[in-house]
């Protein structure tokens, strides 16, 4: 395979009757006519939900077919309702993959709905292209930051992306995750940095005077005592034992990222 050939193959699967109940692991091939690789979806599984939207996890196998290394290929995975109409998406990455190599990872996305069944496409950038190099910072920092999928490390940091559409998602203890897509043209080169905001408190937080903290819904405070609701129980707390609150705050609308350019450094 020619490690500097385009992606720009789009296969659909067929529908899915029993998507998160099939055991069967889901086998995709890139590209169907001269497979380089082979993409294997385990079980998929749903851990939980939030503000109205299903969080799906399954653990992917990549297969590099051939007898030459690929030094990068990202995925784009869309789900579909019964409808075929999109209602989440996810990005998959591998890079550095060698000949006859199989690699092994977590895919995780977001739905507001049930997938009936499932696409996949292949980013059009070259394998192996030229990348820029990009500092992300979150407001507030300290998130822990994925790039197309892949860790990369607790913001402020730098990370490097080839020319095309990129997702940057961030988790921050705390704090409702987000996922920004980011836009890199080649006259943005060579590089700059990238302004993200997290979103709101995802739980009410009650910290008690022993130190430790709940996390929850406050459903009712008085003068006598607190009531949070923590995994669907009901929890009380003598008000004398609640050293400070903080309620959530409204989840922001995501917000696309700022991109500012590197700064020109002028010679002495």
């Amino acid at each position: 395979m020619n490690s500097v050939c385009a992606i720009s193959v789009i296969v659909a699967l067929a529908v899915l009757a029993a998507f998160a109940k099939s055991e069967s692991p889901i086998t995709m091939l890139w590209t169907p006519e001269k497979p380089a690789l082979k993409l294997i979806f385990d079980k998929f599984r749903q851990p939980g939900s939030y503000a109205g939207q299903n969080t799906y996890v399954s653990d992917v196998t990549l297969q590099n077919l051939t007898d030459k290394q690929i030094p990068r290929a990202v995925f784009t995975v869309y789900f579909l309702d019964e409808n075929k109409v999109r209602i989440g998406r996810g990005t998959l990455q591998v890079a550095d993959l060698d000949a006859r190599q199989a690699a092994r990872m977590q895919f995780q996305f977001n739905s507001v709905g049930v997938p009936a069944s499932l696409a996949r496409s292949a980013n059009k950038d070259m394998l192996g292209a030229k990348t820029i190099p990009l500092r992300v910072v979150s407001v507030p920092e300290g998130a822990s930051l994925k790039a197309d999928g892949l860790d990369s490390g607790t913001t402020p940091v730098m990370v490097r992306m080839t020319v095309g559409r990129h997702q940057l998602a961030r988790t921050k203890e705390g704090y409702a995750p987000g996922n920004t897509p980011v836009d890199v043209t080649a006259e943005e080169l060579p590089g700059g940095s990238i302004t993200v905001e997290l979103g709101g408190l995802s739980r009410d937080t009650v910290e008690l005077r022993d130190g430790s903290v709940v996390l929850g819904d406050v459903l009712a405070m008085s003068m006598a005592e607190v009531v949070v609701r923590t995994d669907g129980k009901k929890q009380r707390f003598p008000r004398n034992q609640v050293k400070k609150m903080m309620p959530v705050e409204p989840v922001m609308q995501e917000r696309p990222a700022i991109l500012q350019p590197a700064q020109a450094v002028q010679p002495k």
